[in-house]
């Protein structure tokens, strides 16, 4: 097996489990701000020893701190609404939702970079609104899940878009480390909120010996590892492979949950009519993204 084949094989197992965090969400007894205040704090704790026995430095400058700790703040509350999507509705419901993240990175990203949105980017929006469209007319009943999930895909689309910027300055595991830090703040100052909305109790936050042992595998697993494994196979494979296999995450993610959950995942017909139109847009973006971006190029070098 070539070293580039073992990336890519590698790259499929990070997909499927980051699309194992929706699941892991659902088999944690805790509300979802105390999953996001347990993952990111041990995820906090990971890193630390990790910049520490790598000697890595922590200094950033006190500016640039503050504007990756407002990024974890984005990710904490990106992370909760995720979490409480999966329980309002269900982890299927949840992760369409989240499929949405390319469409509004395409929006999003022109306006903080200042370039103009293209016309097929547009047009795969489109097709990203039927999709919600047909799931928000046949799966009424989930409607709170899919407009948090959504509004989950857009924070999560803001906070990459920040991340872009960010790597080129700092090294990623001072990045993460310092992001978790604001996620656990931000938890900690939405616990509040959280418990008015959903008008549930403390005891809520207490996890149990099984709840434990999900949340190390979230933190360690799902978030440390799957980081690193990430930043690894990036060196080797190209972005269009990393971008293309990536937006696998809600296919495989659907296929966990319906195994493990059975009946309680299986939807309407209309619910997955609108999935696969919403994946189909997702699929077809980065293919897309490289033909024009290489006619481009072939118009550049005929002029």
């Amino acid at each position: 097996m070539t070293n580039e084949v073992k990336n890519y094989v590698q790259l499929h197992f990070i997909v499927l489990i980051w699309g194992l965090t929706a699941i892991l969400g659902l088999l944690i007894n805790i509300s979802a701000v105390a999953v996001v205040f347990y993952r990111t704090s041990f995820a906090t704790i990971i890193l630390f020893f990790i910049l520490y026995f790598w000697k890595l430095s922590f200094k950033v400058g006190f500016k640039e701190f503050l504007k990756i700790l407002g990024v974890g703040l984005i990710i904490g509350l990106h992370w909760i609404l995720f979490f409480a999507a999966a329980r309002v509705s269900t982890a299927s419901v949840c992760l369409v939702g989240i499929a949405t993240c390319s469409f509004w990175t395409s929006l999003i990203e022109p306006l903080m970079s200042s370039r103009k949105i293209k016309i097929y980017e547009l047009a795969l929006g489109i097709l990203v609104v039927i999709g919600l469209y047909i799931i928000f007319s046949v799966e009424f009943q989930y409607i709170e899940g899919l407009i948090m999930s959504v509004l989950s895909a857009i924070l999560a689309s803001i906070f990459t878009v920040l991340n872009g910027k960010l790597t080129h300055r700092h090294n990623h595991y001072v990045i993460t480390f310092y992001e978790m830090m604001g996620a656990f703040l931000g938890s900690i100052l939405l616990i509040p909120f959280y418990l008015g909305y959903f008008n549930t109790e403390i005891i809520d936050f207490i996890p149990n010996q099984f709840d434990w042992l999900y949340l190390i595998i979230l933190a360690g697993i799902c978030t440390v590892l799957a980081f690193s494994m990430s930043v690894k196979v990036q060196k080797v494979l190209s972005a269009f492979v990393v971008n293309l296999t990536v937006n696998l995450e809600p296919i495989y993610g659907i296929i966990l949950a319906f195994l493990i959950f059975g009946e309680e995942e299986q939807m309407s017909l209309g619910f997955y009519i609108g999935t696969a139109i919403i994946l189909l847009s997702v699929l077809c973006y980065p293919v897309v993204n490289r033909i024009m971006k290489r006619r481009a190029l072939q118009s550049d070098i005929l002029r």
